[in-house]
């Protein structure tokens, strides 16, 4: 479909068009598969990690709970966004709805927010576990590792509601055509018929602090346990530490390094490719990698996810 035909569609629509990747149709089936296989080995790696910790007794602990929460975070993640790419691919009119588009701008911002704030979480129980381990079981127990998902649910879902309402609100000029393959923030504040400053500040700042607060809560646990690793005499023992934290600093690396590029200025003039890579490497890839990355990484994980294997291979 050409760009003149999108136009004339946008005019007569109540909703929006997400362009996604415009191109052949022969490299949109590509990408529709190649996106599909990656859409199903995401929940199949997530899946698998909170199959391991929910049938292991062994991995019954904070961290492994906070994980397979993390994991079930990471299926709800793609989910926000790879099903509707995957119908946007196949579509001719490329069309999603009004009430559609900002759902989805709902739920993938605050799952993104629940994530910065799980991250953050997870890097306090490593520092709890590392910098004070005769402690560690009588300051997290299930009781506070439960209380700490539950807030880190409730500021996702409450952090950006009211500026998402209002946002809702405004009004939108034709062509309303989003070139992206999610209903973000920038490209809908520049589609509004009259510029609002104090919004886009708003979400520029409510962005910030929700990046940087947990980012530098994270910095600064990992900086203790580095100091405490450190004090560690045997070279053993600090390859231990390390490695029960490098998973989860790798993780932190690939989120942050890639999501902090986008939403610190929402309408900052980034092209609409970069926008667009970027975006998909922090929804997509990441999540994708997630599982990979914790499992490689831990023994105990390794041989839950064996278990898990096995169990479904007798019962089939």
């Amino acid at each position: 479909m050409n760009i003149y035909t999108i136009h004339n569609i946008s005019n007569n629509i109540a909703g929006f068009i997400l362009l996604g990747f415009p191109c052949s149709r022969e490299n949109q089936l590509l990408f529709f598969s190649l996106l599909f296989i990656i859409y199903i080995l995401t929940l199949l790696g997530n899946g698998a990690i909170i199959c391991a910790v929910i049938w292991d007794q062994k991995l019954q602990t904070p961290m492994y709970i906070l994980l397979a929460n993390f994991s079930f975070l990471e299926i709800c993640y793609v989910t926000t966004i790879i099903p509707n790419m995957l119908a946007n691919f196949l579509s001719e009119t490329k069309v999603i709805s009004f009430s559609g588009c900002f759902l989805q701008f709902y739920f993938f911002f605050s799952l993104g927010i629940t994530e910065c704030f799980f991250l953050a979480i997870m890097a306090f129980d490593r520092y709890l576990a590392i910098c004070r381990p005769l402690h560690y079981p009588t300051i997290m127990t299930i009781r506070l590792c439960t209380d700490l998902i539950i807030s880190c649910w409730a500021l996702g879902f409450l952090w950006f509601l009211v500026p998402i309402i209002i946002i809702s609100q405004m009004s939108f000029c034709d062509p309303k055509i989003i070139d992206h393959f999610v209903c973000d923030p920038g490209p809908l504040l520049a589609l509004t018929c009259t510029r609002v400053p104090k919004m886009e500040l708003t979400c520029s700042t409510l962005s910030s602090l929700n990046l940087f607060a947990p980012f530098g809560f994270i910095m600064g646990s990992y900086a203790l346990v580095l100091r405490a690793v450190l004090k560690v005499p045997s070279t053993v023992g600090r390859r231990k530490a390390f490695s029960t934290c490098g998973s989860h600093l790798a993780v932190v690396s690939l989120f942050y390094g890639s999501v902090m590029v986008m939403y610190v200025k929402p309408t900052s003039g980034h092209d609409s490719g970069t926008q667009k890579i970027v975006t998909l490497f922090y929804s997509v890839v990441t999540p994708f990698l997630n599982p990979m990355i914790y499992s490689l990484r831990n023994r105990e994980m390794k041989e839950a996810l064996k278990k898990v294997l096995g169990k479904r291979e007798l019962e089939s």
